[in-house]
């Protein structure tokens, strides 16, 4: 509402500022005019189109509808997206003024049709392409500082949602390794006491006792340290019913995931070399397990057409684990989601936390080979990783132990997911107040200061155009020649008064009367007066001087109107007296 009594009231100011000079024709002709572009300028928002083209149309008719076209201009362009529409609708605009302007010249503008054109070319700059032209600018640079922060905060949830994937993959990392490492060791402490339990069970019942609390204290232990596993990451089948054995590792554990994959369609070889590793520690029977499940998957997802051969070397020192593919004859098709990396990744952090080599990559003819090779008896203290960080690119950087485990990946896929939208709430939740705090104390002065600027910014530049509109029509209504001065003067007529024959310019003439002084015919009976003006005297012939007497009677009034010749005397040459 404001808007329009805004627009409306500049309307009116330019109309009183050229109807105040009496240079219009018709001045109250505007006024119906600017009202219609009052009750079209609300609907600018819901007709854009029709609403500028019917306001430039009326601003050709009445120049004061130029300041309420020119808003509703700015405002159509600042909010239209497309750009050839962009071109097209204001284009469309200043032609409908200049063609309305220039119509309407002879009965509402200022006369003839080229003063009318004139100024339809003054009303286009001012009532639409400059005011177009500044609504385009505006309305980009909002879309695109809008398009940044959406940009930015897709980047801010993006980099909250790695940050949580990293810890829960380190909860992950921390919690299998403790399973691994305690989990084991608690294992064997059961599996002796319970040994233990049966050898005391007639030797000595009362340490026997001893021997079944050892045990059944060291399995709630087991218990106990695998749900406080849980709470720091999914073990998936590291834990549980499924949790590692005596089996993982194992020739015959080998040959089930042989065995699988072959029955999923691929075709694959085992090629087992030395000694079962039962005996082996069950860091390195892990090892092997995932280097060969996680190779196989890649296969599954990558060459499920190609020909794989496993082989698994057991030296007295090292266990060596090499699977090889060949080159799917079939090319995958190319909407085939990429992998992360990370299962790769993994296994190399965790091959070189027991101290051995890991390597992978293509073969040159076509084909991928990851190879490792696993100290038999890794020492106590395992070969320092590379460390996780806990920045930014802390995603990156995290040993992935998990990442063999793609079974798994959607579980932590979907915690993550989680804990990302636990994050992101927290966030709203925590800093949410706090932002809007610093926004209120800090900026809150800077936003009303802003707001001011946004609102007399497009009112001081109204007012200009306003201006320029006004000095526009006053220039072309003050150089347009005047309805009454337009042909030749009408002649006096009988009848007319005296101040009418005055208005047209005939006026008494001294000289002339001297002149018609004793030459003139007698005069009417009725007349109480006569006139001799100057453009009535016409030379017909050398000598003569033709003359125009106009005669009122008391009233003032034209009563005759009489032409007569009289001598005329004429200085001679200065060669004609010698």
């Amino acid at each position: 509402m404001a808007e329009t009594a805004g627009v409306v009231l500049a309307g009116l100011g330019v109309w009183v500022a050229v109807a105040g000079l009496e240079l219009l024709p018709h001045p109250y002709v505007p006024v119906p005019a600017l009202a219609a572009g009052a009750v079209l300028f609300p609907l600018r928002r819901r007709f854009p189109a029709a609403v500028l083209l019917a306001l430039a149309a009326l601003t050709g008719l009445a120049f004061c509808v130029g300041p309420v076209a020119a808003a509703t201009a700015y405002s159509v362009a600042r909010r239209t997206v497309e750009a050839r529409r962009r071109a097209r609708l204001p284009a469309a605009a200043a032609a409908l003024v200049v063609a309305a302007a220039t119509v309407a010249a002879p009965w509402l503008g200022p006369g003839q049709v080229s003063y009318g054109l004139a100024l339809g070319l003054i009303l286009t700059p001012t009532a639409v392409i400059v005011p177009g032209l500044v609504g385009t600018a505006y309305g980009q640079q909002r879309r695109l500082v809008q398009a940044l922060r959406e940009r930015g905060d897709a980047a801010e949830r993006a980099r909250r949602l790695a940050d949580s994937e990293a810890r829960i993959h380190e909860r992950a990392r921390i919690a299998a390794e403790m399973h691994d490492m305690v989990g084991h060791r608690l294992s064997l402490i059961s599996l002796h006491a319970g040994g233990l339990e049966l050898a005391l069970e007639r030797a000595d019942p009362e340490l026997r006792e001893e021997a079944v609390l050892v045990r059944r204290t060291t399995r709630d232990a087991m218990r106990e340290l695998r749900q406080a596993l849980g709470v720091l990451g999914p073990l998936g089948r590291d834990t549980g019913p499924e949790a590692l054995t005596d089996a993982t590792g194992t020739r015959a554990d080998i040959e089930a995931l042989v065995a699988g994959s072959r029955n999923g369609g691929i075709a694959v070889r085992l090629d087992w070399i030395g000694p079962d590793l039962d005996a082996r520690p069950a860091r390195v029977r892990r090892a092997v397990h995932r280097l060969v499940r996680e190779s196989l998957t890649n296969v599954h997802r990558y060459a499920s057409a190609a020909h794989v051969t496993v082989t698994v070397v057991h030296g007295d020192e090292t266990v060596q684990v090499t699977v090889r593919n060949g080159a799917p004859p079939v090319p995958p098709a190319p909407a085939a989601p990429e992998g992360t990396g990370r299962g790769l990744t993994g296994l190399g952090e965790r091959v070189g936390l027991l101290g051995g080599t890991f390597d992978a990559g293509p073969l040159p003819t076509g084909g991928f080979r990851v190879h490792a090779a696993v100290p038999a008896e890794p020492g106590d203290t395992p070969a320092t990783g590379r460390p996780g960080g806990t920045g930014e690119r802390g995603a990156d950087r995290l040993p992935v132990t998990d990442a063999a485990d793609v079974a798994d990946v959607a579980d932590v896929a979907d915690v993550a997911e989680a804990e990302g939208a636990e994050g992101a709430e927290g966030a709203e939740g925590a800093g949410g107040a706090e932002g809007a705090g610093g926004a209120e104390g800090a900026g809150g002065a800077g936003g009303g200061h802003g707001r001011v600027v946004q609102v007399l910014t497009p009112a001081l530049g109204l007012v200009v155009l306003s201006v320029l509109m006004v000095l526009g029509t006053m220039f072309v209504y003050a150089t347009a020649p005047r309805a009454e001065f337009a042909g030749p003067r009408p002649l006096p007529r009988v009848g007319m008064t005296y101040g009418d024959v005055a208005g047209l310019g005939v006026l008494d003439n001294a000289a002339v009367r001297a002149a018609a002084t004793g030459h003139e015919p007698p005069r009417p009976a009725a007349a109480a007066g006569c006139i001799y003006p100057f453009n009535g005297g016409t030379e017909s012939r050398p000598g003569t001087l033709r003359v125009a007497r106009y005669c009122f009677d008391a009233a003032q009034r034209l009563i005759a109107i009489d032409r007569f010749t009289v001598p005329s005397v004429r200085d001679a040459a200065p060669w004609e007296t010698r």
